[in-house]
């Protein structure tokens, strides 16, 4: 026993045809636990450990499922590639205990891999694309609708250098988390380059001052120096940036006495380069409702292997459809498996509510999230014509909420707290999902252009966009506006609904009031997606005066909420542009 953590893979130099001298190469060996990723090395007959961000937490289920997937691979480059959490990681091939510099984020993907290779001048991943049984994936939001009539996967081919140009590099994680930790103990290593915005979160619950010593290794190579000193107040809370001259490999924390319920929360990300304009492969999809063939879709099971498309209009019926596997959408006169599809899949209602403040999710727990409305596209009253959530790749679901689409955790993996957006589409999509490794979706224009991702039926009145889950990133950077509060009545002290940050790039928030006297608004932040509650900041909000805060490119959290010293009106809204 080395450690009692899921890890995925056992590889080293050689890969899959073993290490050309197993008496001194190196064992590399990923896996995670609730604070990041870890990499455990055996050099020279000792485990190091390191730890890097996770992309995504929709790997993070307490189960065995997931340490099937990611992999350590020769694509035929200088670097390995690694898959890991929803990250594709450059991996050098030289990696080592006293030599571990070069480890960088590529981008995050949404597929579900299974194992990759180099074939000719193409990246090839067999993926986990739909499953028959979600497994333990049930929430209220996807209402009773029937899975997969059978399991079904492909292989997505892709350029070498399409491999930087999907989702901007996200990555969180943490060294402690709500931990009791001991006076000059070092933390693990965690990685501290690749990243252009930097930003750790320390809190404690001891009865003093902390404080904490960050420690970096400049070079890979197990050497330490000090690179600052960050004095936290007595069960208080600091967030500090690193700025891009601060340079080095690994970062590693440290406190000066021992410390009840620390907390060393790390945000990174890239530069989100994406604009706000969609690409032009969405071209056939509609913006609004109006001369748009929407309708249900379903991958069918037993031998059937078609997606059913039980397709309509702004008039009503046009009939059913099946796409085959030549993608060729034919009308089929199949009345009682129209009459089943109206029951088994039809798209839940109530699922979202959209008040003057934002957009309001309760989950199955009862507990209440708001996320952004898209822009002025966004029409309210689509809510009960589009579909909220489904399963397209699995283990994890395709959130679709004001016109921005989420990866959204299976409940196993951390829920709803972990969501994360992945881009604002502005289109009224009525239904998505998985078919043989496509993905699907229905609401295109009637008078679409013709193009390799529009495919039209046969009697030429319907038709449906067909691409690859990470197309998605294409539709631009996930932006929107709202917040938890709209002209909204608040006592003192009382908490607001959390309202989600992460994932977003530019942000800024306005306070206003109806007072006839100062109020105090406190912004608190859960830094860890865990209910682990900061307080931001504190703003003195004068009557007739609102307030503008603009927030720091590197600061981010999952979630923010705000409450008031004093009984008012009040609204904090956020911009994310």
């Amino acid at each position: 026993m080395v450690r009692r953590n899921q890890f995925t893979e056992v590889t080293g130099p050689g890969g899959i045809y073993g290490n050309e001298h197993p008496d001194h190469d190196p064992i590399w060996s990923i896996g995670w636990d609730h604070r990041s990723l870890i990499l455990q090395v055996l050099d020279h007959n000792k485990w190091q450990s390191f730890r890097l961000p996770k992309g995504s937490h929709s790997y993070d289920g307490g189960h065995g499922w997931n340490t099937e997937w990611p992999r350590i691979r020769d694509i035929g480059e200088d670097a390995l590639l690694m898959t890991m959490h929803g990250t594709f990681w450059k991996f050098p091939k030289t990696f080592s205990a006293k030599n571990s510099a070069g480890i960088a984020p590529r981008s995050n993907y949404l597929k579900v891999i299974g194992d990759f290779c180099r074939w000719n001048d193409c990246v090839v991943f067999g993926c986990d694309d739909a499953a028959k049984s979600e497994f333990l994936n049930k929430r209220k939001a996807k209402g009773e609708i029937a899975g997969p009539g059978r399991s079904q996967s492909n292989l997505w081919f892709t350029k070498p250098d399409q491999l930087d140009d999907l989702g901007p590099a996200l990555g969180r994680g943490a060294v402690w988390l709500q931990e009791d930790i001991k006076a000059n103990a070092p933390s693990d290593a965690y990685l501290f380059s690749g990243y252009s915005h930097r930003g750790l979160h320390l809190t404690h619950d001891a009865n003093d001052a902390v404080t904490f010593t960050l420690e970096v290794d400049t070079k890979g190579n197990g050497s330490w120096r000090t690179l600052r000193e960050v004095k936290v107040p007595a069960h208080g809370y600091v967030w500090t940036e690193f700025t891009a001259k601060e340079k080095g490999v690994w970062i590693r924390v440290k406190a000066n006495r021992d410390c009840p319920s620390a907390t060393a929360f790390f945000h990174y990300r890239n530069d989100d380069m994406r604009s706000t304009n969609a690409s032009a492969i969405f071209a056939g999809l509609t913006k609004s409702n109006t001369k748009v063939n929407g309708g249900l879709l379903h991958a069918r099971g037993e031998d059937f292997k078609t997606l059913r498309f039980l397709a309509s209009d702004t008039k009503g019926a046009l009939g059913c459809y099946d796409l085959d596997g030549e993608l060729k959408l034919r009308r089929t006169n199949d009345i009682s498996g129209a009459v089943w599809m109206k029951k088994n899949v039809a798209i839940p209602q109530n699922v979202l509510t959209v008040d003057a403040a934002s957009v309001l999710y309760v989950d199955d727990q009862g507990k209440r999230w708001r996320l952004p409305k898209g822009d002025a596209t966004f029409d309210a009253a689509a809510l009960g014509d589009e579909r909220v959530c489904r399963e397209v790749c699995t283990e994890r679901d395709l959130f679709n909420a004001a016109r921005t689409f989420y990866e959204l955790p299976a409940e196993n993996a951390g829920g709803f707290a972990k969501i994360r957006p992945i881009t604002t589409h502005n289109r009224g999509i009525k239904d998505y999902a998985s078919y043989r490794g496509l993905l699907v979706m229905s609401g295109v224009v009637d008078n679409a252009a013709p193009s390799e991702h529009i495919v039209r039926s046969d009697d030429g009145k319907c038709a449906l966009w067909v691409g690859a889950v990470d197309d998605l990133w294409q539709f631009g950077k996930p932006r929107g506006m709202g917040g938890p509060w709209k002209n909204t009545a608040v006592k003192p002290d009382e908490k607001s609904d959390p309202y989600l940050m992460t994932g977003y790039d530019k942000k800024r928030l306005l306070l206003s009031h109806s007072s006839k006297e100062t109020v105090n608004i406190r912004l608190e932040a859960d830094v860890a997606g865990t209910g682990v509650w900061v307080l931001y900041r504190e703003f003195s909000v004068a009557p007739g005066q609102p307030m503008t805060h603009i927030f720091p490119d590197t600061f981010s959290a999952y979630w923010v909420r705000v409450s008031a010293d004093k009984s008012t009106v009040a609204s904090a809204v956020l911009y994310y542009e």
